[in-house]
């Protein structure tokens, strides 16, 4: 009688908690690029939209804020999310509906740092 030996191959691999929390920080910055698209249309009735170089700046940063999504499995994106933060509430500036929305996203960023690090420092204990 021969003992069957374990299948390695049967195993589900272990899944990457850093990978799911790279999605939900893509997805914010889905969700914040609509919120800062979505703000030309309050601009544009009610506000100084800083006229057309205000108009660029949520079309760009909107645009950023999309790319950036798709490159956070990249090290250095997770920077460049952040900077769009920073990029945002200095546009508040020049148009003030876009830094308060930069102020509340970046209260949002702080919180899935935060949680990054607590993911972070679950996987180096069990490591």
């Amino acid at each position: 009688m021969s003992t069957a030996e374990p299948n390695p191959a049967a195993e589900p691999a272990p899944r990457d908690p850093m990978k799911g929390l790279r999605g939900v920080m893509a997805a914010t910055l889905i969700l914040e690029s609509i919120a800062v698209l979505l703000a030309l249309l309050v601009l544009t009735k009610f506000g100084d939209s800083g006229g057309a170089l205000g108009v660029g700046l949520v079309l760009a940063l909107a645009a950023a804020m999309i790319v950036t999504a798709f490159l956070l499995r990249r090290p250095w994106a997770l920077w460049v999310a952040l900077g769009l933060q920073l990029a945002m509430i200095a546009s508040g500036l020049l148009v003030f509906v876009l830094g308060v929305l930069g102020l509340i996203f970046t209260a949002i960023w702080l919180g899935l740092l935060r949680l990054r690090r607590q993911v972070a420092g679950q996987l180096g204990s069990h490591a």
